[in-house]
């Protein structure tokens, strides 16, 4: 009888340490991601940086950020002291040192493929890029030339890896998408697919996310447009889309057996209409061939975010 409870506690004792050791595994090699909204650190906003400082902005989800791997936010002005505005309705600069706020913050990544980061023109965009990367800030769809910009950024955990492209299909006041100078991605459905079916062909393991600034503003609904494209991307090999611009929440919906969040809305923005001060975080947990999508709902009080 006492042969057999040793037996039992010795099984029990290796069961436990198995348990513990896949559990181990899991966690070395389980990547979750944070994707957030339109960051705005200009205009109504600026005071509220100037005051409290950057990071007490994101203070409100502070516990979301740090519980992820990467967080990364679409960011929706130029970071820099040169101030060379282009002609355009809205210009918006926020100063470079708020860099190290965003990176304080626990921001990882910054989407700079939208309508703003160029507002400052191709320098004030260039000194954005080096500012970030100064501050240990990943900037996604930037590059010197358009072969560079529509390539992924990639982010790495165990044996996980996901690859992130960014790219804004929309028509840009008077900006130019110049091959041989710096300047945002501003491919297509269509071409970012071909870049994206390239790369899967070649990365069979890695996992593909479409980050776009699309869609039409203040619509709570997903243009036909979007559609369009995001089942373009799909079909070419994206494993999920996450978009931004219409400055409210968009739904997401499963397409192909895959995650589309249309619009996460704003983040951190000085716009006064209920509507557009309810937002989202999107939460892709990545381990394996399995991806986990999330939406995780966001109030903005006082231009800040909070989770619910």
């Amino acid at each position: 009888m006492k042969q057999i409870c040793i037996a039992l506690v010795v099984s029990l004792f290796f069961i436990s340490c198995s348990s513990s050791k896949e559990q181990e595994i899991i966690s070395e090699n389980e990547l979750v991601l944070i994707f957030t909204g339109d960051v705005l650190l200009d205009r109504g906003v600026r005071p509220y940086a100037e005051r409290e400082g950057v990071q007490a902005l994101f203070a409100g989800v502070d516990s979301i950020f740090r519980q992820a791997d990467a967080v990364i936010i679409n960011l929706e002005c130029p970071l820099t002291k040169i101030v060379t505005p282009v002609n355009k309705h809205f210009v918006f600069r926020g100063e470079p040192m708020w860099a190290e706020g965003l990176r304080a913050a626990g921001i990882t990544h910054a989407a700079m493929a939208n309508n703003h980061t160029y507002d400052q023109g191709r320098q004030g965009l260039l000194s954005t890029y080096n500012h970030l990367k100064a501050a240990g800030i990943e900037p996604l769809g930037f590059g010197y030339t358009k072969k560079e910009r529509i390539q992924p950024v990639i982010i790495r955990k165990g044996a996980t890896e996901v690859a992130l492209f960014n790219s804004v299909p929309l028509p840009l006041e008077n900006w130019y998408d110049l091959d041989d100078r710096p300047g945002i991605c501003q491919a297509s459905a269509s071409t970012l697919a071909d870049a994206i079916q390239s790369y899967h062909a070649s990365h069979p393991f890695s996992k593909i996310i479409a980050v776009l600034h699309w869609g039409v503003e203040f619509q709570s609904v997903p243009s036909l447009q979007q559609h369009i494209d995001a089942q373009i991307l799909l079909k070419a090999g994206a494993d999920a889309i996450v978009g931004h611009h219409p400055h409210v929440v968009q739904s997401l919906k499963n397409v192909y057996g895959k995650p589309v969040f249309y619009s996460l809305g704003n983040f951190v923005f000085d716009q006064s209409m209920p509507i557009a001060n309810h937002a989202a975080m999107a939460q892709i947990t990545i381990l394996g061939d399995s991806i986990i999508a999330k939406s995780l709902p966001v109030k903005i009080i006082q231009h800040k975010p909070k989770s619910k």
